[in-house]
């Protein structure tokens, strides 16, 4: 069953980024042509998923809307990952003072709020769209990385190879990028994985809330702003996007379960 539901969330992320990456090829209309005639059709031959309010294909807004989820997903965890690498390195490896300011003080300030509400802040105070967007979410997700970097590098740092690495004359830069981080950066891939799948709900949120990509673009989130008018009376328009941001955050959640139980045997045994 474990090894199912892998596969599953495997094929799954596989047709989201083929959706994401032929999108144009994909879709059989432009995303953002108006057919005011053919208003909130239920799906049919012409339409498979429907139109939305304005007339608009969508199935061809969901295939555009798995590039932009997709895409800032991809750089908002890659943006975190990387400083919070950065940071967490430096406290954990270093301690005393540097740990104080980069732990007490800096992460600590971070999480004293919520996440999204962090990255609302910020894009209310930047302004909407897509590259706001990305900066808000990665300012406000560093700090989880961080913290477990921190903790890693910092049981690691006391082990036998890394005092042998030590009294042979190796560099801290040496010490850290070839002996220590190498071997701590498996929960920190769990972590990521689990991190896409939070970043895909969080630029869904931003764009249902209209502080995300903005219109005409198509963007999972505002399809679902755009569609609570008509859930009863067309609950198609609905159905579509909300079914993509669950089945795309289901698909990374348990691909991040996988690559945890790969990472600790012992942890799937139990």
């Amino acid at each position: 069953m474990r090894h199912g539901v892998t596969f599953v969330a495997m094929g799954l992320l596989l047709l989201f980024v083929l959706a994401a990456l032929f999108a144009p090829e994909l879709a059989p209309y432009d995303p953002a042509a108006l057919h005011l005639d053919q208003r909130l059709l239920p799906p049919s031959h012409a339409f498979p998923l429907g139109t939305d309010e304005l007339g608009r294909d969508i199935l061809s807004r969901v295939l555009f809307g798995a590039r932009l989820s997709l895409l800032v997903a991809v750089t908002v965890v890659s943006g975190s990952l990387v400083l919070g690498l950065l940071v967490g390195a430096v406290a954990g490896f270093y301690g005393g003072w540097r740990d104080a300011v980069l732990n007490v003080y800096l992460m600590n300030a971070f999480l004293a709020m919520p996440g999204i509400l962090l990255a609302i802040a910020f894009v209310a105070f930047l302004g909407p769209g897509t590259r706001n967007a990305i900066l808000a979410l990665t300012l406000s997700g560093w700090v989880t990385y961080a913290r477990l970097v921190r903790a890693q590098v910092m049981a690691a740092r006391e082990r036998e190879y890394v005092e042998a690495a030590r009294a042979l004359g190796a560099s801290d830069l040496r010490l850290l990028l070839r002996h220590i981080l190498p071997n701590v950066i498996q929960p920190v891939i769990v972590q990521a994985a689990l991190g896409m799948a939070a970043a895909v709900m969080a630029e869904a949120t931003l764009s249902f809330l209209g502080l995300g990509v903005p219109p005409p673009a198509a963007s999972w989130g505002s399809m679902l702003n755009d569609a609570r008018a008509h859930l009863f009376d067309a609950p198609h328009t609905v159905a579509a996007p909300a079914a993509a941001v669950m089945l795309c955050v289901l698909a990374f959640s348990f691909l991040g379960d996988a690559l945890r139980d790969w990472a600790d045997p012992r942890a799937a045994e139990r």
